[in-house]
């Protein structure tokens, strides 16, 4: 079964808590604090893998966790970090965040690594927190909770040719023909629900990587039938081949065809229709084909399509399609990326970061949050605009608000990471 768009839930690592230790030994019964730090939890990696056409195995398999951290132990000892998890993926997988819908990374090549979730960091120990008016700390940081995500996983083959055109146009045929895939063929509508890829061997030029597009249905752009499911997969080509039906065998006129499925492509992503395109009038072999050829080449040749009778039963024609096709390949831009026009995921703006206070100990604050921590990296409070800056912040972001909730008082004590300062208002 081929499976091309699939949910799955994944989670990074979280960082191991801080102890709070202090050091005890023979004839030393008051030795200073001594807490480890907790070791950093694993990240979500994803990775291209030539080894997987499809998206299969996440049917079976939908959630992903990396190990968290360990916590730090007595005697400045680190805990020990989370292991990363690999996550394959068939090269082509489009990687969404499934609430938003924008996309948080694309895998086009193989060994291409993206790091969705980094892992939680690791809590400090509470031998960091020791100051000369606070020489024994019964506090130690606790680790970061990573994040976590439903994600979406799309896969759009990449194919250098691609096959397109109605059901029932002899699409199968051509590549079972010209390549060693060996697609199901049948004289029905909608005979192959899902891409099949072959490869042309070099007479014609380099090898290339042929795609048999689904047969694709007027209303495709809007979602009728499997369109958008079809269609996702046709962005990826380098060149079409939109194959017709020349001797009009379903009843359709082949030049009319032509223009139903690029007016799908164009609504469906307007750049489609300046890639390369030719147009292989199959079924030539039947009689009735002859006047349409003619009128497929006074309709598209004007327009830069060449056309080009061919009959895939038979193998008629086939070669010089195939070197057409091949030379247009061998022209193309090597540096040409195929990226759709999208929306990049960012991650949650530092001031719509949550944040926690701990009581640590009467009179003693900590202020804890990814957004915190951020800020009091990017500001240099020891300047008046950086410390006006870093006033504003703590107002604005609440954290003042919610340290009177706590029943902070003036004087009291409060620390943000490395940062230690007395409350005033």
């Amino acid at each position: 079964m081929f499976v091309d768009r699939v949910k799955i839930h994944i989670k990074g690592g979280n960082g191991g808590n801080g102890m709070v230790s202090f050091f005890r030994a023979k004839y030393i019964t008051h030795g200073g604090p001594d807490g480890g730090d907790g070791g950093k939890g694993g990240s979500v990696i994803f990775v291209g893998d030539d080894g997987m056409n499809t998206l299969m195995d996440f049917r079976y398999k939908r959630m992903f966790k990396a190990q968290s951290g360990e916590d730090g132990g007595k005697r400045n000892c680190f805990g020990k970090d989370g292991e990363d998890i690999i996550i394959k993926v068939p090269v082509g997988t489009v990687i969404r965040e499934a609430e938003s819908g924008k996309i948080m990374a694309d895998i086009s090549k193989v060994g291409e690594q993206k790091t969705l979730i980094s892992g939680g960091k690791g809590g400090k120990g509470n031998q960091h927190f020791a100051t000369p008016t606070r020489q024994a700390p019964r506090y130690a940081e606790r680790g970061r909770i990573a994040k976590e995500y439903d994600v979406i996983l799309e896969l759009k083959l990449i194919a250098d040719v691609g096959l397109i055109g109605f059901p029932n146009v002899g699409k199968s045929t051509l590549l079972s023909m010209v390549t060693n895939a060996n697609p199901k063929i049948a004289n029905y509508h909608f005979t192959t629900l899902s891409p099949n890829l072959g490869v042309v061997q070099g007479k014609f030029g380099d090898s290339f990587v042929l795609a048999d597009i689904p047969g694709l249905v007027e209303g495709a752009s809007e979602g009728i039938g499997l369109g958008h499911e079809f269609l996702r997969h046709v962005e990826r080509t380098k060149v079409f081949i939109h194959v017709v039906d020349a001797a009009g065998v379903e009843g359709d006129d082949p030049v009319e065809s032509v223009e139903k499925i690029n007016r799908e492509l164009e609504e469906y992503n307007p750049a489609l229709l300046k890639r390369p395109q030719v147009i292989a009038a199959n079924k030539t072999d039947i009689p009735e084909s002859a006047e349409n050829v003619e009128r497929l080449k006074v309709a598209y040749e004007k327009e830069g399509f060449r056309v080009f009778p061919i009959s895939a039963a038979t193998n008629k024609g086939l070669d010089e399609l195939l070197s057409a096709v091949a030379l247009i390949l061998k022209e193309y831009p090597e540096d040409i990326v195929f990226a759709e026009e999208y929306e990049e995921y960012d991650e949650i703006a530092v001031d719509t970061e949550p944040f926690t206070i701990e009581v640590v100990e009467e009179g003693y604050f900590a202020v804890t949050g990814v957004g915190v921590e951020k800020m009091i990296g990017y500001t240099n409070i020891e300047t008046e605009k950086g410390f006006a800056f870093f006033q504003n912040y703590l107002k604005e972001k609440g954290i003042i608000e919610a340290l009177e909730e706590k029943g902070i008082q003036q004087g009291d004590t409060v620390r943000i990471y490395d940062l230690e300062f007395e409350f005033w208002k």
